[in-house]
This record gives structure tokens, C-alpha cells and sequence, in this order.
């Protein structure tokens, strides 16, 4: 074992749902001794930075149930099972926004919460999108307003709070960086 690898005992499912699945598992410690550890196991999601010909982003706002407000973010989905990360990208970006591309370009796959969750999100930039001649239907469960920003626009509502969540800091620090204008 490595130096700070835990070695598991035993693993309990507690929950299966939807989205994700919860397990509790006992673990042995480095040192020897045993723990618990709640883990919270997700398929996976996609997120995309859509760049208009105007340089604007491409946001949507949704009502998030577990801070029981509205946030600003990028779109982004779920993967589905057996699903490529750009299908769901695609599918994603034309079910949130009204847009599509042919011209995907991966940038990196990060962990949102590794201390209890295993979801790992890829990120994705375009900046060929174009409207789609028909929408398609999102979930149905899902309401989203659109909004277009400039990345200075954008960095502002980081400021004020009203973009903070961490994929879509994300991906405004990296258009940042890149010198989107």
C-alpha cells in the first residue's frame, strides 16, 4: 500500500438514483486504523464554452434545487451510458442553448469534489456555433434562459457573485487567459 492509499474493507450501496448512486464504504488507513467513507458515485458530465462569431459566451441561467437560487453557468449535461463526452457536448449545447457545431475542441477533464464524489467533468470549447435550423427538446424536467456575454461582462458577474460555480470560473479564467477579446 502507499504512503497514503486506503485499502477498502467492505462497500455498501445505500442509494441508487438517477443522477447518482451513494455508498459508504470502510476503509483501512495508511496508519493502520479504519475509517468510513460516504461516496457519492456519478457517470460523468460534459461542460462547453459556446463562443459566438461576436466573441460573446454563450450562458444559460437555471434554478439549482440544492442552493435554491438561480445561477449563471455554461451548459453543460450529463453523460448518458456508453455515451462519448463530445456526443454529449453536442447534444448538450443544442438542447440548452438553440446552438450546434461541428467543431468541438477538448481542453481537460477535472474533478468537482473529490473528497466525496467521483464526478469528473470534460470541458469543451467551440467557437463555431450556429443556430439550429429546428430545436430540439431538452429534459423535460429542465427550464433555461439563454444570455450572451462578453468575457468582460462575464468576469464582472464573477465578481459579484453571480457566477460562481467552478466550471464555469473555469472556463471564463481560461478564455481569459487565451485573450479572448
Amino acid at each position: 500500500m502507499s504512503k497514503f492509499e486506503e485499502r477498502t474493507i467492505t462497500s455498501k450501496h445505500i442509494f441508487e438514483g438517477k443522477v447518482v448512486n451513494l455508498q459508504v464504504d470502510e476503509v483501512e488507513l495508511p496508519d493502520g486504523k479504519r475509517s468510513k467513507r460516504e461516496i457519492i458515485k456519478h457517470p460523468g458530465a460534459v461542460a462547453i464554452i459556446p463562443v459566438t462569431k461576436e466573441n460573446k459566451i454563450v450562458f444559460v441561467k437555471q434554478y439549482r434545487k440544492p442552493l435554491e437560487k438561480s445561477l449563471i453557468e455554461i451548459p453543460a449535461g450529463k453523460l448518458e451510458p456508453g455515451e462519448v463526452p463530445e456526443v454529449t457536448a453536442k447534444r448538450e449545447l443544442e438542447e440548452e442553448t438553440g446552438y450546434t457545431t461541428d467543431n468541438l475542441t477538448f481542453l481537460t477533464s477535472f474533478y468537482t469534489s473529490p473528497g466525496f464524489a467521483d464526478e469528473i467533468i470534460h470541458l469543451y470549447v467551440t467557437k463555431d456555433i450556429v443556430p439550429l435550423q429546428e430545436l430540439v427538446d431538452g429534459d423535460e424536467d429542465e427550464f433555461v434562459e439563454i444570455m450572451e456575454l462578453s468575457l468582460e461582462e462575464a468576469e464582472q458577474l464573477v465578481k459579484e457573485q453571480r457566477i460562481h460555480d467552478a466550471k464555469t470560473a473555469y472556463a471564463i479564467l481560461y478564455l481569459k487567459l487565451q485573450g479572448l477579446n
